[in-house]
């Protein structure tokens, strides 16, 4: 399971400007409803591993977040500037 992989596979999936949540990430992992809730936070980690290297950008609401600051609230992930193929 490459949860990086599965997010950034995800975005690409997406319109530029699209974003997605942790839990789709999640999902696309699990086989269960029990399985992807365990799964939420190591895809929030794996998030701020992509944030600190600009692959992609973390949000609350309208907000970019700082990567290590991500631990609780709703969050969006999107394409960030170092994201392949932009």
């Amino acid at each position: 399971m490459d949860i990086a992989h599965t997010i950034i596979a995800l975005l690409q999936q997406r319109a530029p400007a699209s974003s997605i949540c942790p839990s789709d990430v999640a999902r696309a992992l699990a086989e269960s409803e029990t399985a992807w809730r365990v799964l939420m936070q190591p895809v929030r980690d794996a998030a701020a591993d992509l944030a600190r290297a600009g692959t992609i950008i973390v949000t609350q609401g309208d907000t970019q977040s700082d990567p290590d600051t991500i631990d609780a609230g709703p969050i969006r992930l999107r394409r960030g500037p170092g994201f392949p193929g932009s």
